[in-house]
């Protein structure tokens, strides 16, 4: 049984961050109660924290406190409401649930496109509603999508689930077809899982993009053909010189920064496709006339990951996809200002940070 208080980061406001006990979230029905096990820090929570404008302001606010942060979740179930019996769960195995917590009743859920709900509850963004994984508890509650995760998948590498299905709902949406030049902008979590995905699709060549070269390093272990260093080297005329002055069929935006999108832009060859990850902090300025004029291009934007969880289960089990690469440091719930700031500058070779509960 969960005690009654328990430890928690409870964000009050852009950088007013505090670890605090709270109230143990209850299991009414329907609803899940986990012991957290693990939970991975996001570049979004890294921004929420900073006050990111584009994630903090507008007339719906991304971020309403106080609420606990975390998204990147894995808890073992120690109570269940009445009438979870379908969720084929029982107390003592590992789950996990989806990132948003989907209303069922407007126009995108009704129809099955479940992750475009127009609520947009997302686990640990929403005040009072659904608190996330910076905690030793967590509730799922009623109307969840929750996935049972094997036992032999270790805490610090489930955290990957969720990145994982939005990078292969990314690369889905690519449509990467056999002998396609693929260049990946962005060499961190996401970016690696989703060159390991692509990888999967068989293509031409697959070129890594970054500033850092320990990830472009670990990019090509991971599989890329080609890694291209953006800070010394002009990437577009790389690969533009590499197709014969076309560009890339491919580009995928897994930055988060504003100038890696006229970059795709400008590396696609005409009739290209380019898909938006990256949450920005500032917007991102382009000259539209490429996209239409110039090489009427296909562009596609990427959020969460619908129905990949499954998928990106089996991948980490199997290790079809090396999330253990990618985790690289794992931090006590007491010290997440350190893993926000190793996360964010990469110390020490950081690429995925992971906070603990005590």
């Amino acid at each position: 049984m969960a005690p009654r208080r328990m430890q928690a980061v409870v964000c009050h406001g852009p950088g007013d961050y505090r670890l605090q006990y709270v109230d143990t979230p209850e299991a009414g029905p329907g609803d899940v109660l986990v012991e957290v096990g693990a939970c991975g820090v996001c570049a979004s929570d890294v921004k929420c924290y900073h006050g990111a404008p584009s994630l903090w302001g507008g007339e719906k606010p991304y971020v309403k406190p106080p609420v606990i942060p975390g998204h990147e979740f894995i808890g073992t179930v120690v109570e269940l409401g009445v009438g979870t019996e379908e969720l084929g769960i029982r107390v003592g195995d590992k789950a996990i649930a989806e990132q948003i917590f989907p209303c069922r009743t407007c126009r995108f859920c009704r129809s099955g496109q479940y992750w475009m709900c127009e609520r947009n509850y997302v686990f640990g963004f929403q005040g009072g509603v659904d608190d996330g994984g910076f905690a030793e508890y967590m509730k799922y509650p009623y109307g969840s999508i929750v996935h049972r995760v094997p036992n032999e998948i270790p805490d610090e590498h489930a955290v990957m689930i969720e990145p994982l299905s939005c990078a292969i709902h990314a690369v889905q949406r690519a449509r990467i077809e056999l002998g396609d030049v693929v260049a990946i902008a962005g060499m961190g979590p996401l970016g690696l899982c989703m060159l390991q995905v692509a990888r999967m699709k068989n293509p031409g060549k697959l070129i890594a993009l970054d500033t850092r070269d320990r990830r472009l390093d670990l990019a090509e272990r991971l599989g890329a053909d080609m890694v291209i260093n953006v800070a010394r080297e002009n990437a577009v005329k790389t690969v533009k010189a590499l197709t014969g002055g076309y560009g890339c069929d491919v580009y995928i935006e897994a930055t988060g920064y504003p100038e890696a999108v006229p970059q795709g832009l400008e590396m696609l060859r005409k009739l290209g496709r380019m898909v938006v990850f990256g949450v920005f902090r500032e917007p991102a300025t382009v000259d539209w006339s490429i996209i239409g004029d110039r090489k009427e291009l296909d562009i596609y934007g990427s959020h969460l990951g619908p129905y990949c969880y499954p998928l990106a289960i089996e991948y980490i089990r199997t290790g079809k996809v090396r999330v253990d690469r990618i985790v690289t440091h794992v931090f006590p719930l007491s010290e997440f200002r350190k893993a926000f700031e190793y996360s964010e500058k990469g110390l020490e070779g950081a690429i995925k940070v992971v906070l603990v509960p005590p």
